[in-house]
C-alpha cells in the first residue's frame, strides 16, 4: 500500500470537522451513484438513532456490521428479528448487505439466509490463503475454493462481495485482476477500496473497468493519513472524498463507462474503532453529505 502525502494541514479545532474546499464545479449529472450506508461510521449507536439517517445522506440502504467496528449486528439479534423488521418498515429502508469479516467467506451459510429473508443482496467479507506457486495460482486456487459458498449464493441470490484489504490475498492490483477474471460467477466479485490500494487515481480507474461487472461494490475511500494510530480528527478525516489527496473524478467516470449500478459506501475508519467517527448522530450524517457532494461535482467534472 502507498500512503499519499498530505496536501495541507486542515484547520480549525472548535468543530468536528473542518472541510476542505473542492475544485470541481457542479454541472448537471448523466450518470447517479447509488449510496448504501455503513453502521459503522455512526459506531455502537443504536438502529433506532441511525435508521433515520438513511435517507438523510441519500443511501437507498443499510450495511449492517457486527462488533469490532460496531455493534448493529449483534442488536439484531438481542432486539429480535421481528422488532429489525419493523423498524426497517418504519423508516421506509431496506438491509442492503451484512459486512462479515469475522466469519470470513467459508462460513457465511447462515448470514446468506438472514440478508436474504430481509430482501438483501451482498455480503462482504475478506479473501483467504490459497496454495500456489504464483499469485496468479493462489488465487485461482482461492476462487475455486469458493465454490460451495458460491453455489448457495446463486441459490438465494446474494452476492459475495470479497473487499481488497492490505496484507490478504486479494490485495494488489494485480490480484484483483486475476480475481475478477476467474471469479465463475455474478455472484462472486470484488468490493473494491481504494483506501488499500496506491493512491493513483488512474489506476483505481483502470481496475474498476477491469472489474467491469465483477465489480460488486465501491468504497469512496481513500488513505489520507491512515486509519492506526491516534491523530487529530481533521487529518483522520482525510480519508473521506474530498478531504484527501485523491481525485474520485476518474474513478467515477470509469464508473459511468462500465454502467455500474450497485452500491457505493462513503467510507472511513476511526481509531479507536467502534466509535462513531464524529461526535454525534447529525454530524455524522453531515459528514456523509459533505463527502457525497464532493463525489456529485466529481461526476460533474468527469462530464459522463
Amino acid at each position: 500500500m502507498v500512503k499519499s502525502s498530505r496536501r495541507s494541514f486542515l484547520k480549525g479545532t472548535g468543530a468536528a470537522v473542518a472541510y476542505a474546499a473542492s475544485p470541481v464545479n457542479a454541472v448537471e449529472e448523466s450518470f447517479e451513484l447509488r449510496y448504501m450506508l455503513a453502521s459503522s461510521m455512526y459506531g455502537k449507536t443504536s438502529l433506532e438513532e441511525i435508521l433515520p439517517e438513511v435517507k438523510r445522506t441519500g443511501s437507498e440502504s443499510i450495511d449492517i456490521w457486527p462488533m469490532g467496528h460496531a455493534n448493529q449486528r449483534e442488536q439484531i439479534e438481542a432486539m429480535g428479528h421481528d422488532r429489525f423488521r419493523d423498524l426497517l418498515e418504519e423508516h421506509d429502508v431496506r438491509l442492503g448487505m451484512t459486512t462479515r469479516y469475522d466469519l470470513g467467506p467459508y462460513r457465511l451459510q447462515h448470514e446468506m439466509r438472514f440478508v436474504k429473508a430481509f430482501g438483501g443482496h451482498q455480503i462482504v467479507c475478506g479473501a483467504k490463503t490459497a496454495n500456489g506457486d504464483t499469485l496468479k495460482e493462489k488465487v485461482s486456487n482461492f476462487v475455486k475454493s469458493l465454490s460451495d459458498p458460491v453455489k448457495l449464493a446463486e441459490d438465494l441470490g446474494i452476492t459475495i462481495g470479497i473487499e481488497n484489504h492490505s496484507g490478504s490475498l486479494i490485495s494488489s492490483a494485480d490480484s484483483i485482476k486475476y480475481f475478477c477474471d476467474f471469479s465463475p460467477s455474478k455472484h462472486l466479485g470484488i468490493a473494491l477500496a481504494p483506501y488499500h490500494l496506491p493512491q493513483d487515481d488512474n489506476l483505481i480507474a483502470q481496475l474498476i473497468e477491469h472489474s467491469n461487472d465483477k465489480l460488486v461494490h465501491f468504497y469512496a475511500w481513500q488513505h489520507g493519513m491512515g486509519c492506526h494510530k491516534p491523530m487529530p480528527k481533521p487529518l483522520e478525516l482525510l480519508q473521506l472524498p474530498g478531504q484527501g489527496v485523491l481525485d474520485f473524478g476518474p474513478a467515477v467516470k470509469a464508473l459511468a463507462k462500465i454502467n455500474y449500478n450497485r452500491h457505493v459506501e462513503i467510507f472511513m475508519h476511526p481509531t479507536p474503532r467502534g466509535i462513531p467517527i464524529v461526535d454525534g448522530t447529525q454530524a455524522v450524517g453531515d459528514v456523509i453529505n459533505h463527502a457525497r457532494e464532493y463525489m456529485s461535482r466529481a461526476i460533474g467534472r468527469s462530464g459522463v
